[in-house]
C-alpha cells in the first residue's frame, strides 16, 4: 500500500527557509510481513532526504507504528479515531533513552467523496 503526503498544499507554501523546513512532501510504503504478523512501513521524503522504517500493529482501536531514527530517537506514528471517512494521525518522537513522547506532526484526514477504496 502506498500513500503520498503533500502538506501544506503547494499553493500555500512559503518561500523563506523557515516555511520550507515545515514542508512535508513524500511517500509511505506499507506491506504486511506474515512472519512478523505486522506491517513494515517506510517513509521517504526526497526533499529532506529523510527515511524512517517502522513496524505497525493494531493496538485496541488504534494502529501504532514504532521505529528508530539514525540518531537513536524513537518514533511512534498513531492512527486514531479511525472511521470509514476519516482518521486522526499523530507523529511523535522521543530522544534515545527517554519515554516522554513529543508530537511532531498531526493530521486530521478525510476521504474525498467519490474516491473508491
Amino acid at each position: 500500500m502506498q500513500d503520498v503526503w503533500i502538506a501544506p498544499p503547494v499553493a500555500e507554501r512559503g518561500a523563506d527557509d523557515a516555511a520550507a523546513a515545515r514542508n512535508l512532501y513524500g511517500t509511505t510504503l506499507r506491506f504486511f510481513d506474515p512472519k512478523l504478523k505486522a506491517w513494515r512501513v517506510t517513509w521517504i521524503n526526497p526533499i529532506s532526504g529523510a527515511r524512517d522504517d517502522l513496524i505497525g500493529r493494531r493496538e485496541g482501536d488504534e494502529i501504532v507504528q514504532l521505529g528508530e531514527r539514525p540518531d537513536g530517537a524513537r518514533i511512534r506514528w498513531r492512527f486514531t479515531k479511525i472511521r470509514p471517512e476519516s482518521f486522526h494521525w499523530i507523529g511523535e518522537s522521543t530522544p534515545a533513552g527517554r519515554d516522554e513522547w513529543k508530537i511532531e506532526v498531526e493530521f486530521l484526514a478525510r476521504r474525498r467523496s467519490g474516491v473508491q477504496r
